[in-house]
């Protein structure tokens, strides 16, 4: 990817165009979700997200630090975990509010929160402390309480990534192969449990570092021999969606996700090579200058993804109960619309907000990373 003086837009476009696969692969009667990478892969958007988490953090330590000083990138990582922590309850509370509001229209969707309401109204105090404490987390809002353990690694990260990135790796590859021993100790509460255990996915998040930090593409394929590597890549990609398409048309087990089994990250890994590709011939540049709107989103990536849980679990549990949950294309492609108007909708107004309540209160607000 070539960088522009301020920002990257081929990051910031694939960012956005992940948030968005991400809303629509929630709504069950989407119709745009049939033809996202899920369907085509043994992994999905999460992969590319946490990837791309780890190559955006890279690139923002790494300038924050040119610009001032490594101990700043420090500290403002520490607080970005705080950050991420905050969006967590808010989401996990607007989770609960949707959940509730849904209810009370006698709409009941399966993606609704209602154990957590449930729990909620019986021990208001217990339910309320799990989730402070991670060990409840109310549907979509599992992610964050992962990227608050990233942000808070950043620091001790990215120095390594920069000095002994072999070392990091390699521990990085220990970690995620003990990850599902480790699985049974994360804080949950009875009944709970972690939908992303961090310790496994930290692997995309590192590997999203190195290749910030490290020319290992430029090197690779570089090389007299490294088409041998794209022909490799194509080949695992072409095979696992031979696979979904043909052989395997049921979800796969929800543990395989959890803790991020080696099929997942080497498809992923595989996709990512070809991508990189294409970046290097220049069609993401080209893209994210066609789609300017794309990486308006992408921008906004902590908005954009609260907004967008609070998006899809309204969508899609109106529209399951518009549909009884059969498949219908007319009101699957106008929900599609929706979602996906509704999100850039957020994204294009934040900064008009942002800038309204700087004059009503006359001060500065800070921007959502």
């Amino acid at each position: 990817m070539k960088q522009s003086q301020s920002r990257l837009i081929e990051l910031d476009f694939f960012r956005g165009l992940v948030l968005l696969i991400i809303v629509v692969d929630h709504i069950g009667g989407s119709i745009l979700s049939r033809v996202t990478l899920h369907a085509y892969a043994l992994c999905d958007a999460a992969e590319v997200f946490v990837f791309l988490g780890g190559f955006a953090t890279a690139t923002a330590y790494a300038a924050l630090a040119e610009r001032r000083s490594e101990a700043t990138a420090r500290n403002r990582f520490l607080r970005r975990s705080l950050e991420i922590y905050r969006a967590f309850l808010v989401t996990a509370g607007l989770m609960l509010l949707v959940s509730a509001v849904l209810t009370a229209f006698s709409i009941d969707a399966p993606n609704l929160a209602t154990t957590d309401l449930d729990d909620l109204m019986d021990a208001p105090l217990a339910a309320l402390r799990d989730i402070l404490l991670f060990r409840r987390q109310p549907y979509l809002a599992s992610v964050l309480p992962m990227y608050a353990f990233f942000a808070l690694l950043a620091p001790m990260v990215l120095p390594l990534a920069r000095s002994k990135p072999w070392l990091l790796l390699a521990g990085s590859v220990a970690l995620w192969a003990g990850a599902p021993a480790v699985d049974a100790y994360l804080p949950a509460a009875p009944d709970m449990h972690w939908d992303f255990n961090p310790f496994a996915w930290q692997l995309l998040f590192v590997i999203g570092v190195l290749a910030r930090c490290q020319r290992v593409y430029q090197r690779v394929s570089a090389h007299r021999l490294g088409w041998i590597v794209s022909a490799l890549a194509f080949a695992v990609v072409a095979a696992a969606a031979y696979y979904k398409l043909f052989i395997e048309h049921e979800p796969l087990d929800g543990s395989l996700k959890q803790n991020l089994s080696y099929l997942r990250a080497v498809n992923f890994l595989a996709i990512g090579w070809l991508v990189a590709n294409l970046i290097q011939l220049g069609w993401a540049k080209k893209a994210a200058q066609w789609l300017p709107w794309v990486g308006v989103i992408g921008r906004k990536g902590l908005l954009c993804f609260v907004a967008g849980a609070v998006i899809s679990l309204t969508v899609d549990s109106v529209l399951y109960a518009a549909t009884d949950g059969y498949l219908n294309y007319p009101l699957g492609l106008l929900a599609d619309a929706i979602a996906v108007g509704a999100l850039f909708a957020v994204a294009l107004a934040s900064e008009p907000l942002k800038r309204f309540f700087a004059r009503l209160y006359g001060t500065r607000l800070r921007t959502w990373p």
